[in-house]
């Protein structure tokens, strides 16, 4: 195992310390493992709060800021994070309009959080949750009851967030989440394992000539596993399964090419010149583009490709103000 890490036991502590030290703009606290925006809580706004486990930065944790989210609770490596962590993340955020969880579909996530929403209504703060299930690949696995939640916790939150930042209401924030979940969808693909520092060695192993589609973001097994083929056919596979579940044709999308923490740039470009032509020649019109490493699982070399068909209220809320680690535009 050669990773940039101290001991492997401190690693996320470590990775926290840092994140403050390059983003003055948000309050981390190490102890307690939350990171909060500087400015929080907002007497009046509803308060956006997400959390999982590291190892998938910049998820949660660089989509802490103006538009997004007010606070995450970032857990052990591909972990979750415990109810106290949630509990804290929410009582920091607050600003007595109400709080939504965005929760990604794994167990302990869904657990956790619903734990957590039951001890801050004690504490008079009302909370709403919504559930992010946008995987095609798999329906059920060791981690999930249903779908599993991927790159669409990014449209999520960053639309979410936007009506949150503008003034609206918990429920009509809460009702956006929904509607943006319900019309996203992710194909990851894997042409490398990652290594849990605790672990010390792969998640799973792949022969020389394999590549795995349909993975989740820890590694979880995909659909199949098959001869690498060129990014076209890898592209194809994805867009295809995603179109078979939500047709796409007519649709003004958002595109999402995500590099799962071990990809370069350039092949993530590769990727998306595929998508938008297979797009274009399925009868989508691609809307808005977003293309780097923002749902990752380590080093993991591989793609996801997530689709969201837009309306144009989704689409004035995704151009709105942005300003977190990952995403910064039009402020």
């Amino acid at each position: 195992m050669r990773k940039l890490i101290n001991a492997p036991a401190d690693v996320v502590t470590d990775a926290l310390r840092g994140l403050a030290a390059a983003h003055p703009s948000l309050r981390v606290d190490l102890e307690g493992r939350t990171v909060v925006r500087a400015d929080a809580p907002r007497p009046g706004k509803v308060a956006l709060i997400s959390g999982g486990g590291s190892g998938h930065e910049p998820m949660q944790v660089g989509f802490v800021g103006h538009g997004m989210l007010d606070a995450a609770a970032p857990g052990e490596v591909f972990t979750s994070p415990v109810p106290d962590q949630i509990l804290a993340a929410t009582l920091a955020a607050s600003g007595g309009a109400g709080v939504l969880h965005v929760v990604a579909n794994y167990t302990g996530d869904v657990l956790n959080f619903r734990v957590a929403a039951e001890l801050a209504e004690e504490e008079g703060v009302e909370v709403a949750a919504v559930r992010v299930d946008d995987d095609v690949a798999v329906t059920d696995g060791r981690r999930t009851a249903g779908r599993r939640g991927t790159g669409g916790i990014l449209f999520v939150e960053k639309i979410a967030g936007a009506a949150a930042e503008e003034g609206a209401r918990l429920e009509r924030v809460a009702d956006v989440a929904r509607e943006v979940n319900e019309r996203t969808r992710s194909f990851g693909v894997a042409l490398s394992s990652c290594t849990v520092p605790v672990v010390g060695e792969p998640t799973f192993r792949l022969g020389e000539n394999e590549i795995e589609l349909g993975i989740g973001v820890h590694g979880e097994p995909g659909r199949e596993r098959v001869a690498k083929i060129p990014a076209a056919g890898i592209v194809d596979a994805a867009l295809t399964a995603i179109d078979a579940d939500v047709p796409l044709r007519g649709a003004e999308v958002a595109l999402l090419v995500n590099g799962m923490g071990g990809t370069p740039l350039m092949e993530q470009y590769i990727a998306c010149g595929e998508a938008a032509e297979w797009l274009a020649r399925h009868g989508a019109t691609v809307a808005r583009c977003l293309v780097g490493p923002f749902v990752t699982s380590l080093e993991m070399a591989g793609c996801m490709i997530t689709v969201c068909r837009l309306t144009p209220e989704l689409t004035r809320l995704w151009d709105a103000p942005v300003e977190t680690p990952a995403l910064r535009w039009g402020r």
